[in-house]
C-alpha cells in the first residue's frame, strides 16, 4: 500500500489509540550497505576518490572509472575530498578507492590495516605496467603508461576501529623510482575510515535530522531559517528531513504528529498542495525524508488576527525539532518617526542625507505598520513583500496652503520582516510644501488595506521652511576642564527669520576653536540640520599637545553664508586644566588681605588694653 493510501490524519483524542495500534507496530528494518551518495562518484582529476555507488552484488568492482567501481559494506561517505575525509564501512566489507590523473602518473596508497588488493589503470580493468607492494599488503606504488586513471581495493581489517588511507602521487610521472618510498610523492587525500561489526539500526537520529522554515513547501529543508516572521494571511512551513546514523535519508515509515503550543494556529501535513488545517495538532502516516510528509503547513487559526507559536514535531515519539513561528495580523495602527522639516519649494525635495540608513531612500520620515500584538506589518495586499502599489495617502482635511501633498512611493514602502534588515520593516513617506509656505502643521496619514478597505490613520507635525540663511553659535557650557566634552550648537534660519529645513545642504564651513579637537566632522558641504534647524558638533577639551588654562574665543564661519548675508560667530570660553589655577596675583591679593586683617586686630588689641 502506499504512503499516500496510507496517510491518514486523525484528530488528537485518537493519537494515543492509533499508538498503541498500528503505529506501535513499525519497527526498523536493518541498514542496507552503501547507504550513501552524497558527492561525485566519479573518480577526480587530483583526488582521493572512494567508490560509493549502491552495491547489490555482494562484490567489489575495482575499476578505473569511478562511476563503474562499486565498495562493498560502505555505510558512510562525507562529502568532502581532501585530507579529511570520512567513512563507516563493515569489517566484512572492502572499499575501491581510485584517482584520475590528465597524464600518466604514480601513485602511492598506504593503509594502517587490511590489505590492498593488485591495482589497475587507464580504461576498464588494463593492468598497470608496474607496481610495487609491501610485505603486509599496507602499502603499494603504482604507475606506467596505463596509470593516467588508477583503482585499487582494500580489504577491510576484520577488528572494528579506526583505520586510514592515505594516497600519493610522484612528481615524476615518467620515474617510477620517484616513489621508490611512497611518501616521497606529494599527498593526493586521507579518508579516515571507522569500521564497525554491525550497521546502525536505520531509525531517524534525531541529532543527524534537520528542520527549517520556509514560504514555501519544499522537499527538503535548507541550512538555515528562511524567517521566524510571516505575512498576515500567508503560511508559514516547516520543512524537515530525518536522517540515520550515517546521516542518510531515514526510509522507516511511521507516525509523524505536530503540535502547536497556541490554539490560535492551525496546522497540516502534505506541503502547498495540501489545504490549511482546522487544528493545532495534526496526525499523518509517512516517512518524512523530504516528501510532502515533510512539510508541515502552519496557518493562522483566525483570519487578520496575529499568532506566535511553537510547533513541536515528533516521528514515533521521538521529538524531531521545534520552531517558532509569527505570523503578523492586519494592520491595526500607523505609527510615524524620524520626521524632518522639509524646503518651501512645492516640489517635496528629500535629501537621502535624512535617514542615512544604507538604503538610499531620500524620504522625510519613517512609516510603520502594526498589528494588533504591536508586530511590523508589511503594506500590499498582506501576501508578498510588495505589490508595487502603495496604500498610503494623506487625509482631505490635512491638503492645506502649508502642506499640498503626501506620497510614499511603492518603491519606499517596507518589504522585509527580517530583523536583520530592519531598515525595510519601514516604509518611508514624503510631503510637500507649498512654494514659500513657512510654518508648522499638523497632519494625519491613511492606510487603506487593499485586502479588507479597512482604514488605519496616524499624525505627524509637519515643518515648512525655507533654506539656510543666516546662523548662530552657541556652546552648552562657558567654562571648561581639560578632558571634558564640549557640545557646539549651530542654529540655521532661513530669510524670514524661521528655523532652516532639512533638506538643503547648509554648506561647507571653518570654525577656529583653539585648545579642542573636533570628534565629529565639520566643514562638509552635504551637511544637514536636524528637524530643528540645528547642527551640533563635538569637541574634546585639549589637544594631543596639550592645553594651556586660559580664555579663548573662537570663530565659526559657514563661508557660502556669511559671503551673502550671514556673519560669522564668535565663540567665548574659559579652559582651566584642572589643577591649581592659583596665579601670582592671587597670591599676592590674599597677602594684602591677610595683613589687613591682622591690622584690624591689632588695633582692636590696643583699644582694649588702654580701656583697662
Amino acid at each position: 500500500m502506499s504512503i499516500t493510501t496510507l496517510r491518514k490524519r486523525i484528530s488528537l483524542v485518537a493519537v494515543a489509540a492509533l499508538t498503541a495500534g498500528l503505529f506501535s507496530a513499525v519497527t526498523a528494518p536493518a541498514a542496507s550497505a552503501n547507504l550513501v551518495g552524497i558527492n561525485s562518484q566519479a573518480f577526480v582529476e587530483g583526488q582521493l576518490g572512494v567508490a560509493h555507488g549502491t552495491n547489490t552484488t555482494g562484490a567489489t568492482v575495482v575499476n578505473a572509472n569511478g562511476t563503474s567501481a562499486l565498495s562493498l559494506g560502505l555505510l558512510y561517505k562525507d562529502a568532502s575530498s581532501t585530507t579529511a575525509q570520512t567513512a563507516t564501512a563493515l569489517t566484512s566489507g572492502a572499499l575501491v578507492l581510485g584517482t584520475a590523473h590528465t597524464t600518466a602518473t604514480n601513485t602511492a596508497f598506504i593503509v594502517t590495516g587490511g590489505t590492498l588488493g593488485t591495482g589497475v589503470g587507464g580504461s576498464g580493468t588494463i593492468a598497470v605496467t608496474s607496481s610495487s607492494y609491501s610485505n603486509d599488503l599496507r602499502s603499494v606504488m603504482i604507475g606506467g603508461t596505463n596509470a593516467t586513471a588508477v583503482a585499487i581495493r582494500w580489504a577491510l581489517p576484520s577488528s572494528a576501529g579506526t583505520y586510514t588511507v592515505t594516497a600519493y602521487r610522484s612528481t615524476d610521472a615518467a620515474n617510477f623510482t620517484t616513489l621508490a618510498t611512497a611518501t616521497n610523492g606529494s599527498l593526493l587525500g586521507v579518508v579516515t575510515v571507522t569500521v564497525v561489526a554491525t550497521a546502525a539500526a536505520a531509525g531517524p537520529v534525531v541529532a543527524n535530522s534537520t528542520c527549517s522554515t520556509n514560504n514555501s513547501g519544499t522537499t527538503s529543508p535548507a541550512s538555515t531559517d528562511y524567517s521566524s516572521a510571516f505575512v498576515n494571511g500567508g503560511s508559514a512551513y516547516i520543512n524537515m528531513q530525518m536522517n540515520n546514523a550515517y546521516l542518510t535519508a531515514n526510509t522507516v515509515e511511521g507516525n509523524i504528529v505536530a503540535t502547536s503550543s497556541s490554539s490560535d494556529a492551525v496546522l497540516s501535513i502534505g506541503g502547498t498542495s495540501v489545504a490549511a488545517g482546522t487544528g493545532s495538532t495534526v496526525v499523518a502516516y509517512g516517512t518524512a525524508t523530504g516528501g510532502d510528509d515533510s512539510v508541515i503547513r502552519v496557518n493562522q487559526a483566525t483570519s487578520g488576527k496575529p499568532v506566535t507559536t511553537t510547533v513541536t514535531i515528533t516521528f514515533n515519539g521521538q521529538t524531531i525539532c521545534t520552531k517558532t513561528i509569527t505570523i503578523r495580523g492586519e494592520v491595526a495602527s500607523l505609527a510615524i518617526s524620524n520626521v524632518s522639516s522639509v524646503e518651501s519649494d512645492g516640489q517635496g525635495t528629500a535629501n537621502v542625507a535624512w535617514l542615512a540608513d544604507g538604503t538610499l531612500r531620500d524620504g522625510h520620515m519613517y512609516i510603520q505598520l502594526k498589528d494588533s500584538a504591536g508586530n511590523t506589518v508589511l503594506p500590499g495586499d498582506q501576501t508578498s513583500s510588495n505589490t508595487g502599489h502603495t496604500e498610503f495617502s494623506i487625509d482631505s482635511a490635512s491638503v492645506t496652503n502649508l502642506v499640498t501633498a503626501f506620497t510614499v512611493a511603492s518603491g519606499d514602502q517596507a518589504t522585509s520582516l527580517s530583523s536583520s534588515a530592519v531598515p525595510y520593516n519601514y516604509s518611508v513617506g514624503k510631503y510637500t510644501c507649498g512654494s514659500s509656505q513657512n510654518g508648522t502643521q499638523k497632519v494625519t496619514i491613511k492606510h487603506t488595506s487593499a485586502a479588507t478597505g479597512k482604514i488605519t490613520t496616524g499624525t505627524f507635525d509637519a515643518r515648512c521652511a525655507g533654506d539656510a540663511y543666516t546662523y548662530t553659535a552657541s556652546f552648552d557650557k562657558a567654562a571648561y576642564t581639560q578632558g571634558e566634552i564640549a557640545t557646539l550648537t549651530v542654529k540655521f534660519f532661513d530669510s524670514k527669520g524661521n528655523a532652516a529645513n532639512s533638506v538643503t545642504a547648509v554648506g561647507t564651513s571653518e570654525m577656529i576653536i583653539p585648545m579642542m579637537t573636533f570628534v565629529s566632522a565639520t566643514g562638509s558641504a552635504t551637511a544637514i540640520t536636524k528637524a530643528d534647524g540645528s547642527i551640533a558638533y563635538t569637541m574634546t577639551v585639549g589637544t594631543t599637545t596639550g592645553m594651556t588654562a586660559g580664555t579663548y574665543n573662537g570663530i565659526i564661519d559657514f563661508t557660502g553664508l556669511t559671503a551673502v548675508a550671514a556673519t560669522k560667530q564668535t565663540v567665548t570660553y574659559k579652559l582651566s586644566t584642572g589643577g591649581d589655577t592659583t596665579t601670582n596675583a592671587d597670591v599676592l591679593k590674599s597677602i594684602v588681605a591677610l595683613i589687613a586683617s591682622i591690622n584690624k586686630q591689632i588695633q582692636a588689641l590696643q583699644k582694649l588694653i588702654l580701656k583697662r
